[in-house]
């Protein structure tokens, strides 16, 4: 039996303790010795006549060519994580300068851990983590204790135009994400969520280097795959840019009888002049799970949590699937009227098909694994338009520096649905999980080929802000506000079709932020900010307010911290506090009828330590630790006052370490590893998950062919094969995936 109650963030600091001895053990993987060691001029001078008595000038120079290549090539290589990024209302900002925690993950790190995902490419980041969906595939991202869905991350600023599932993380230069409330910054996401964090893409576009690319990728057990990078920049002045990416793969994974697909293709195209920057990008992405290992959810006589299958079992059912079709892409505008005034737009658009047959298992017994399972077929269509304007301007007030910020954005977005669902359950099992044919005895709701739409979403906002530097740059304070219009139409796809609810509510969401500068090269900052996300509507049995619209929920966050930074070493330490409303239904009066209510409250606070950067020549680290508490107060009744929400780690540890062997140039080792606290299975809190951890190791190892350079790459996930619950979130469990092995190779041609 558990005890009741919640882990405050102090008591978690001796699980901190232990997870730092495991970051450790990684920096011990990678050798003694940190620096490269130097040749003696005396080698040099020997090295060099030798080469002058004994090549031809032509192959010297080429042998110069052939070291200036790999050189390009091994720093293209180092895993690299950005300080800063695209912030919405206030545009591309470095880390240093803002008060908000935000950072990005480039394409180089991506290729190197060959992510197929996007959920694979923020195993880097130790304050995010990864989960599924209700009952499907999708990936579902856990910022300060709050999830980002598919459909509300963005690309360039832009919500509404990223594959809402799965994303091929190939056709982006960086992954950014951002911790906190974000309302002001990028309007209220249309999925209702982004309380604590948000994650931008950001496009590949040509480069002044030109860029020809090949890389095959292997995984076990048999997913073979690859793509193909070209950029180039061409016209007077190299005004234009063609950049384009293919990348796919397919086979079966480390998971008994899953099989993965994806096609990903990316056309961008840009050109400037000295006044004027457009960038057009049009993209398709393909991804698909057969026999996919599902989530597990605990039935009403479950006693408990039950045991961790083995490593690669997978107690899916061979018939589900999903295929996921999206066409999407953007054009952005910029235009500067004077050095002082910058005019932008941004237009984006995505086109949808999703379709999947899903299977989950709702275990009834912890002890004998004993479940049942269902079916429902889902068809899911969305069309969706996105949009912002504004402009930027930067003038002095006396020895006051301003950057004002005005503009507006839009959204708009319909979805269609339709369902075909198994009219009984069948009996399964956790461990000992037999092949069941696919249902045939189905209930439908709509139209399965022509699904009818289900909502329609406008949003619109307006924002301004002013930042205000003071002494040379050294305090800068941004004060500002948006005002946001949400409208939602309800309507019976599984019928007639008619509108059945109606929401058309508005709310102004302000932001105060403060930057100070000690010295060049560290910042201590502050930052008060909303989230924002539509409101509830009253549901359930005998309810006496029901279809009651309330008001959007509004989430405050305050957070201080301090970021030290040289380009090459990043640091930042962040303490925070998220308050968001939730909703419940509880009796009224002694009719046996209930109210729906917005009364509750969860308070999310923490802690957050992040580490990037080259620690000494040769040695570089990414990674850091969280503190939560995620505290609920004032549930139904008082029941649950107190405890802690459930799925939410109360610490969570990543360590990524890189270590370029002295004795031979271009050999690099690569460590990492994942360590996640308790999580609670139930608000009574007295179920939960055990403390998990996972080690990664790799190496990589660049030279020339040919006069070109090749980079070979060979890594292992989850070393051990360890067996875990990776997540609780929403109340199922997610399991972690088996030991995985990867080769890939890269040349540029």
């Amino acid at each position: 039996m558990m005890m009741r109650g919640r882990p405050p963030v102090l008591s978690s600091l001796r699980h901190v303790g232990r997870g730092a001895v495991l970051l450790a053990s990684v920096a011990v993987l990678s050798g003694a010795a940190f620096a490269e060691p130097q040749e003696t001029t005396a080698a040099v001078a020997a090295d060099k006549s030798a080469r002058k008595d004994n090549k031809p000038a032509e192959t010297e120079q080429q042998s110069r060519q052939d070291e200036s290549l790999l050189v390009t090539a091994r720093r293209r290589n180092q895993m690299e994580v950005i300080s800063g990024g695209q912030l919405g209302a206030l545009g591309t900002k470095k880390g240093l300068d803002v008060p908000f925690n935000i950072r990005s993950y480039t394409s180089s790190l991506i290729l190197n851990q060959q992510s197929q995902t996007l959920g694979e490419v923020l195993e880097n980041d130790p304050s995010v983590r990864t989960t599924y969906g209700y009952g499907n595939f999708s990936e579902i991202f856990v910022i300060r204790g709050f999830p980002v869905y598919g459909d509300d991350v963005a690309i360039n600023g832009l919500y509404g135009i990223t594959p809402r599932q799965l994303v091929s993380p190939q056709l982006y230069d960086q992954v950014q994400v951002m911790n906190g409330a974000s309302a002001f910054l990028n309007g209220a996401a249309p999925g209702g969520t982004g309380i604590g964090g948000t994650i931008n893409l950001m496009f590949k576009h040509a480069q002044k280097t030109p860029i020809t690319r090949l890389t095959g990728d292997y995984a076990s057990q048999g997913v073979g795959g690859g793509s193909l990078d070209v950029g180039r920049r061409f016209g007077q002045d190299k005004a234009y840019g063609l950049r384009l990416n293919v990348a796919g793969l397919s086979g079966q994974t480390s998971v008994d009888h899953e099989r993965r697909h994806s096609t990903a293709l990316g056309a961008d195209f840009d050109w400037h002049d000295d006044k004027t920057r457009i960038s057009l990008d049009m993209n398709y992405q393909n991804q698909g799970v057969n026999g996919g290992r599902p989530g597990v959810f605990l039935g009403a006589s479950a006693t408990g949590v039950p045991r961790v299958p083995g490593a690669s079992h997978n107690y899916g059912q061979r018939w589900t699937y999903n295929d996921l079709n999206y066409i999407f892409g953007m054009l952005n505008v910029e235009h500067d009227l004077s050095k002082h005034i910058t005019l932008y737009g941004a237009f984006g658009g995505l086109g949808s098909d999703e379709k999947g047959n899903y299977s989950t298992l709702t275990v009834q017994n912890s002890q004998t694994g004993a479940a049942t399972a269902g079916a429902m077929y889902v068809p899911y269509q969305q069309t969706n338009e996105s949009t912002r304007g504004g402009v930027r301007a930067h003038f002095d007030t006396g020895p006051v520096k301003h950057e004002i910020n005005a503009g507006g954005s839009a959204l708009w977005e319909e979805s269609r649905t339709a369902y075909s669902m198994a009219l009984s359950s069948f009996d399964t099992n956790l461990y000992n999980t037999r092949a069941v044919a696919a249902p045939t005895e189905n209930w439908t709701g709509g139209n399965l080929d022509n699904p009818l739409p289900t909502s329609r979403t406008q949003l619109y906002s307006l924002f301004f802000s002013d930042t205000m530097s003071f002494w040379q740059g050294r305090v800068a304070l941004t004060a500002g506000f948006r005002y946001q219009n949400m409208l939602i139409n309800g309507y019976n796809a599984y019928g007639d079709g008619a509108r059945t609810a109606h929401y058309n509510e508005d709310a102004i969401t302000p932001v105060v932020g403060l930057v100070v500068h000690p010295t060049r090269r560290t910042s201590i900052y502050f930052n008060r900010i909303e989230g924002l996300a539509q409101g509830p509507t009253a549901t359930g049995t005998n309810v006496v307010n029901l279809g009651q619209i309330f008001p959007p929920f509004k989430s405050v966050q305050y957070e201080v911290g301090a970021k030290y930074d040289t380009g090459r070493f990043t640091t930042t330490l962040a303490f925070y506090q998220i308050s968001q409303p939730n909703s419940y239904t509880e009796p009224y009066g002694n009719s046996g009828a209930f109210i729906f209510r917005e009364n509750g409250l969860q308070r999310n606070r923490g802690a957050e330590l992040s580490i990037n950067g080259q620690i000494l020549p040769g040695l570089r680290f990414n990674g850091g630790a969280t503190l939560i508490d995620a505290d609920l107060r004032r549930t139904a009744q008082g029941a649950n006052d107190g405890h802690t929400a459930i799925g939410i780690p109360n610490y969570t540890i990543n360590g990524n370490l890189e270590y370029d062997l002295p004795f031979l140039r271009g050999a690099t080792l690569v460590g990492r590893v994942e360590n996640t606290g308790k999580q609670w299975v139930n608000t009574s809190n007295t179920l939960h998950l055990p403390v998990w951890t996972r080690f990664d190791l790799g190496a990589r190892y660049t030279f020339a062919v040919a006069h070109k350079p090749l980079t070979l790459r060979f890594g292992v996930d989850n070393l051990a094969n360890t067996r875990y619950w990776a997540s609780a979130f929403n109340g199922y469990l997610l399991q972690g995936l088996p030991r995985t092995f990867k080769f890939s190779f890269t040349t540029d041609l």
